[in-house]
């Protein structure tokens, strides 16, 4: 159980309530606190962990998946990395599944996890230089969003299986009958073109908007080369947020990324020989850089390799 620690009383308040403590796999010692949104002024609730040491430690926020929330322990193996290394762990609600406008790439949303980066920066000594993200799914979604949106919080940011365009994705699981469109068209006010406003939203909503403003910030962009087929996410999405950040010449086809969707394979010409033991036997497939963003496709569906994830977060510095 982590102890109870005092409330802060600042421009922007911030509560913690530890009287609980989950355990997340072999992880104890994650305990659930509350903070204050600067935006609406809610308490937020998010689960955080602090190394009890005296010099400044690296901080790693996790975010959830589509239909999880702040409780979930799909990135338990994340946790576990933050305790074993004395790192600081953060695992935000940022309210909570995607179903519903408040919660799906809003403004709220996106100020919670400022607002929790904020908390930990208080809660403890966090080594500005060492400020990590890292989402899955719908987290990777968010991810993306961060980077866009909030690119100078961030030492780096690891996408994996993220949707980069709400439109398209809308599109493509209408067409394979997964519910998570209605999820998707809540949120945004409608289906895309039911109103201008609505495709308003759509495009405020998507990381795609964004991501330019993410060049220079290094960007870790992951899918499994079979999702769309065996996931929900066509591999297309981490492709397009890829070339938006790429140069020109770096930028991958349309013809392509078309290939890589339809066959689950990497196109011929793009084949190369690729050494990364972070991913195991989910190897990576096909890599490409550009700058300090890079994609990988690797052998797998829709999902997170921890291990490749974290040993590349932990290798980045934030440059003054």
């Amino acid at each position: 159980m982590i102890p109870q620690m005092k409330i802060w009383s600042m421009s922007v308040v911030f509560a913690m309530s530890c009287s609980i403590a989950l355990s997340f796999g072999a992880t104890s010692g994650v305990g659930e606190v509350h903070y204050k949104s600067s935006a609406d002024h809610t308490l937020q609730p998010a689960m955080f962990y602090a190394p009890e040491k005296s010099d400044a430690v690296p901080l790693l926020v996790v975010l959830h998946t589509w239909h999880g929330d702040y409780k979930q322990t799909y990135h338990s193996a994340c946790a576990d990395w933050c305790l074993k290394n004395d790192w600081a762990y953060l695992h935000p609600n940022f309210r909570g599944p995607y179903t519903k406008p408040e919660a799906t790439g809003s403004e709220l949303a996106i100020q919670d996890i400022a607002d929790g980066v904020d908390y930990a920066k208080h809660a403890t000594k966090i080594d500005g230089s060492r400020i990590y993200l890292l989402g899955t799914s719908g987290g990777g979604y968010t991810a993306l969003l961060m980077a866009g949106r909030r690119p100078n919080i961030w030492a780096g940011v690891s996408a994996w299986v993220p949707i980069s365009d709400l439109a398209a994705w809308y599109g493509e699981i209408k067409k394979s009958g997964r519910e998570d469109c209605e999820d998707v068209s809540r949120s945004c006010g409608g289906p895309p073109g039911a109103s201008k406003e609505v495709d308003r939203e759509y495009r405020a909503r998507s990381p795609l908007s964004y991501l330019e403003h993410a060049r220079g910030l290094p960007l870790d962009i992951n899918a499994g080369i079979r999702d769309g087929h065996d996931g929900s996410v066509p591999i297309s999405h981490s492709l397009r947020a890829f070339n938006a950040v790429a140069a020109t010449e770096d930028r991958i086809s349309p013809e392509d990324i078309r290939f890589f969707v339809d066959e689950a394979a990497v196109p011929p010409q793009l084949r190369r020989p690729i050494s990364d033991p972070t991913y195991g036997d989910k190897r990576a497939l096909f890599r490409r850089s550009s700058g300090a963003v890079r994609v990988t496709i690797f052998q797998g569906s829709h999902e997170l390799v921890p291990r490749a994830a974290l040993e590349w977060l932990s290798q980045q510095r934030k440059k003054d």
